[in-house]
């Protein structure tokens, strides 16, 4: 058997907490090995528990949960955090993109979405979804943007097929999207994200939607065009 998925839950609202505490448990193979409702709290739970995942609310007390996220990413790069966001009001969760998030959620995330974004990041897939990180991306662009720069920059170690795929990771489109749209099957495609990372240097599929707005290959409201 594999063991369980080791969750922390960081929000300052207990009733947030209990609330995605209920719907994680309900799992035969996710534990919520505890809860924090500051970022303080939260990096000393990290060195206590060493979670799988991190459940990270942006507005707290004390420590915020970007700053939190940062210094989690850096001092326990195998603890995988989710950053929960209301994003039409806080203007300023772009910063987790490049704290090393590995991904987002709206608090009214479906309950199944939840349960399937927990089980993505641990093992190693990055959660970004259109509908999420569009917002977010828009007010992160002037802070991300490079004047001057070619839309070609730092992608001359990619073939053309993996430029192609960049561009729709960026867009924001799945695997199975990917897939989909360039007619190849999915192993191809996460085969295909593992060289792009690699070959960029970057931690995960977060970064490489950042990247895309940095280099220019996708821009505002691309996501509204894409296939």
């Amino acid at each position: 058997m594999t063991e369980d998925i080791r969750v922390l839950l960081v929000d300052d609202q207990e009733l947030v907490r209990y609330g995605l505490r209920l719907v994680l448990e309900a799992q035969p193979d996710i534990t919520v090995v505890g809860e924090a409702s500051n970022g303080v709290e939260a990096l000393q739970s990290v060195r206590r528990l060493q979670p799988d995942v991190v459940l990270m609310d942006v507005r707290m007390p004390d420590l915020n949960g970007i700053e939190a996220t940062k210094e989690i990413c850096l001092t326990h790069p195998d603890t995988r955090v989710l950053v929960l966001t209301t994003y039409d009001r806080d203007e300023f969760a772009f910063g987790a993109l490049t704290a090393g998030a590995a991904g987002f959620l709206l608090k009214n995330t479906r309950p199944d979405e939840l349960v399937a974004a927990v089980r993505a990041v641990r093992t190693g897939d990055s959660v970004v979804s259109p509908r999420i990180t569009a917002k977010l991306i828009e007010v992160a662009v002037p802070h991300l943007e490079r004047p001057g720069g070619r839309p070609d920059a730092d992608l001359s170690a990619l073939s053309e097929r993996e430029q192609e795929v960049f561009v729709l990771i960026g867009r924001g489109l799945t695997n199975a999207e990917i897939a989909q749209t360039l007619h190849l099957s999915e192993s191809t495609v996460k085969a295909h994200v593992g060289r792009i990372l690699a070959k960029l240097h970057l931690p995960n599929r977060v970064q490489a939607v950042i990247k895309a707005y940095e280099v220019g290959v996708v821009t505002v409201g691309a996501r509204d065009s894409a296939p």
